[in-house]
């Protein structure tokens, strides 16, 4: 795995961005403004602590203190297969935020979830399934306001035709699937593997923007994520999600934190693409891009449905906002659609928020996860800097 420049935003110079880097001493946090790098560890001690702050870029200017950083050697040492512990890596740029998941939030991605439970997690049965599936319900749902009059009168159709489900219901109905993907500090960052559970046969990347949100549920910046999915285990029930989800390594975030400021806000995020690139050792590829903007809930509305009166997250959370797409194609025998196999790069990338990498592996094959929340603390203490 090579890791270049290519992996920052376009205009990386531009903007204000949010990192952790591994170091030898410990999980570092790191502001980049104007391209220039700046020390945050002494001031907050913790990503969740500097998102609390009202006007975290201007943070940046107030309290960071300049920081010598070779971009090109962190990004070379993020790769799993080229790292030298010796040396700083990217890890995923959060740290004692909750780590939550808004599902079925886009009309393919809800036919999809439909398919898998018809399917009852069979592969095999997909592409059968997809055409009777879309021949009853169409494509036409991309423009239902959730909850609304009409999406219940189509609701109302669909359960007098037997095909209600479960997924359609969060996908048009007025409450959110939001979910724990994964305890805080689980996620890998740029240039770790991911795992996909060696007991599953049908698995897929969910490539998906990612708001970083503080504990007033203030809206601070965004990143790019993978929620990596096993659909046979969520196709044989829905009540396996956390089986299906939570798995070692199965959470992916970043490159970076890229913040809000003058020059970059919600609105473009909404006006985002996501694209997706998979390179497999069997000559496999297989290129998707997805707007982000034809979501059917607006982000502002998943994170109130995240955090609010009845969700309190002290420590802040991040929310994936769902995926635009779930692959497809055909990776073997016709009909079969899509799944991974080890060794598969994925490459999930939007021109602002830069490029997420990460090699495909067995959970029990990808590192264990050893560094969590008590190994921060201790690992903070022994260097005098502010805990949360």
């Amino acid at each position: 795995m090579r890791l270049d420049r290519s992996c920052l935003p376009e205009d990386f110079a531009k903007g204000a961005f949010a990192a952790r880097i591994m170091t030898a001493d410990g999980p570092c946090i790191v502001g980049f403004l104007g391209g220039a790098a700046f020390d945050m560890t002494c001031a907050f001690g913790t990503m969740s602590r500097w998102m609390e702050e009202e006007r975290p870029v201007a943070a940046i200017r107030q309290r960071g203190a300049p920081l010598a950083i070779d971009l090109d050697a962190l990004l070379a040492n993020s790769a799993h297969d080229a790292r030298d512990p010796s040396k700083p890596w990217l890890l995923a740029p959060i740290d004692l935020q909750a780590v939550k998941a808004a599902g079925v939030t886009y009309v393919r991605s809800m036919l999809e979830r439909v398919i898998e439970e018809r399917c009852r997690g069979d592969a095999s049965l997909a592409a059968a399934v997809r055409v009777e599936v879309r021949g009853i319900i169409g494509d036409d749902l991309a423009n239902l306001v959730p909850g609304s009059a009409e999406a219940m009168r189509v609701k109302e159709a669909l359960v007098a035709k037997g095909w209600w489900s479960q997924y359609l219901e969060v996908g048009i109905g007025a409450d959110a699937e939001i979910f724990t993907k994964c305890p805080p500090m689980a996620p890998v960052g740029l240039g770790s593997k991911i795992g996909v559970h060696p007991n599953s046969a049908w698995s897929n990347p969910e490539p998906e923007a990612v708001m970083v949100v503080n504990s007033r549920g203030r809206i601070q910046g965004a990143t790019l994520g993978n929620d990596v999915n096993l659909r046979d285990v969520e196709g044989r029930s829905a009540l396996l999600l956390g089986r299906a989800k939570d798995n070692n390594a199965s959470a992916a975030l970043g490159p970076m934190v890229r913040l809000f400021d003058d020059g970059f806000s919600l609105e473009d995020i909404r006006r985002a693409e996501i694209a997706l690139t998979i390179s497999g050792r069997d000559g496999f590829t297989l290129d998707e891009r997805g707007a982000v903007g034809s979501i059917s809930r607006d982000p502002t509305d998943l994170v109130a449905q995240m955090i609010g009166a009845h969700h309190q997250y002290p420590d802040g959370a991040v929310l994936y906002l769902g995926t635009p797409f779930s692959p497809s194609k055909d990776r073997g025998a016709p009909g079969m659609g899509f799944t991974h196999k080890e060794g598969d790069m994925v490459r999930i990338a939007s021109p602002r928020l830069g490029a997420l990498v990460n090699e495909v592996d067995r959970t029990d094959e990808c590192p264990p996860w050893a560094f969590g929340t008590g190994a921060l603390f201790a690992s903070l203490m022994r260097r005098g800097l502010p805990r949360p």
